[in-house]
């Protein structure tokens, strides 16, 4: 079935998890620009992880394309756009992800994310120009559906939806915010209205914000979705990480990004509540985004082994709530190997004067700021002067 037929019919969808970060980690993906040629440069690396996806219990291999936009591989100054082009990318990543899909039941999903064109303000026509580019490849290569994810701003949403509409496919649509709404002030169950209204056929949130925080954002759709009278399924796909001192525009704030990040990684049993509250809400299709790894989209679809009649593959050597775990030669292990022990746990540091919460950036510059001006000349001294000017004045 495909992905329309299998959500219409209750069915849940487990989605992948994070590629960006957990490639950077491995040293594949430059952090700043963090864009996708690994997929023609290193392919066994992606197709690798697209394995440990479908192995956790992944319904999907999403295409690694995020950032793969023209505009993007070339913006300030980035080597990926000399080296290879749109079409290669993306023309690659299809292939990967075909590959691996087709090792189980998987669909493939290609998937586009907001543009410097629209924070340039270069406008709708060159904003859709880039999204075409990436929709012609999707077509070519027979994707089952297409996503548009990583939106701040539903205005550009908005023209992703047409473009990806424009190809007759099912289209998925998330956005990177919280129950605070987009970046230029529209709420976040209006921002699900004008998704659907734009002809998304599932809607809601990705990345940015922990599962529980982007939980409450697609609460606020679903409320505002009844309100207006329209129909769509609903999406999570959260980071794996704690964000509950985060700020409108999400962890990219937070000073530990995108490098000191681990000490807020979620465990798999934190996962398993979300994976429960979300089916509870009645989001059908859940899955993770930025640091979310296999262990976490096991613990997803171990959380709703009943709700889909099956287990995954990877669940062979784990077994539920550490039941291996009985084999330990200290007793004290052994008896770990309960849900209630690792239920009621709340995890240790280990950081003697780690801070439990940090004082996200929040410089409020979003699209529409001078500041956001991209280009594909590398970053200026006299550019890095003033943002570190500006530092200085917001730590003070």
């Amino acid at each position: 079935m495909g992905l329309l037929e299998r959500l219409d019919a209750g069915e849940v969808v487990i989605g992948d998890g994070g590629f960006v970060f957990e490639l950077e980690k491995r040293g594949y993906v430059k952090a700043g620009p963090w864009t996708p040629e690994v997929c023609l440069e290193h392919p066994e690396v992606v197709r690798g992880l697209h394995r440990e996806f479908l192995r956790a219990g992944s319904d999907v291999m999403q295409t690694f394309t995020f950032y793969a936009s023209d505009d993007k591989l070339c913006n300030r100054g980035n080597e990926a756009g000399v080296k290879f082009t749109c079409r290669q990318v993306n023309d690659a990543a299809c292939r990967l992800a075909h590959e691996v899909a087709a090792e189980g039941d998987a669909l493939v999903a290609g998937g586009i994310s907001q543009t410097p064109s629209y924070l340039s303000g270069l406008g709708k026509k060159a904003t859709q120009a880039e999204f075409k580019k990436q929709v012609d490849v999707f077509v070519e290569n027979k994707v089952d559906f297409l996503i548009a994810e990583y939106f701040e701003h539903v205005e550009e949403m908005e023209w992703a939806i047409e473009s990806l509409a424009s190809s007759g496919l099912p289209v998925c649509a998330t956005m990177c915010i919280g129950p605070e709404g987009d970046l230029h002030g529209v709420s976040a169950g209006q921002c699900a209205v004008r998704m659907a209204r734009a002809g998304a056929h599932a809607v809601g949130v990705n990345c940015h914000f922990d599962p529980f925080v982007s939980l409450e954002a697609v609460r606020l759709m679903k409320e505002a979705l009844a309100e207006a009278g329209l129909k769509a399924h609903l999406m999570a796909q959260p980071l794996a990480i704690w964000t509950p001192d985060t700020k409108k525009q999400g962890f990219i704030d937070q000073p530990e990004f995108p490098f000191a990040l681990e000490p807020r990684i979620m465990t798999r049993w934190e996962i398993q509540k979300y994976a429960r509250q979300a089916y509870e809400l009645g989001v059908r299709y859940i899955g993770g985004c930025c640091m979310f790894q296999a262990y976490h989209i096991r613990a997803v679809a171990e959380e709703l082994r009943e709700e889909r009649g099956k287990l995954p593959a990877a669940h062979q050597k784990h077994e539920l709530w550490g039941g291996g775990l009985l084999l330990h030669t200290k007793p004290w292990v052994r008896a770990r190997a309960s849900r209630e022990y690792w239920s009621r746990l709340s995890p240790a540091t280990g950081r003697p004067y780690s801070a439990a919460l940090s004082r996200p950036a929040g410089w409020g510059v979003t699209a529409g700021h001078q500041e956001l001006l991209q280009h594909k000349e590398p970053t200026t001294q006299h550019e890095l002067d003033a943002v570190n000017d500006k530092f200085k004045e917001a730590e003070a």
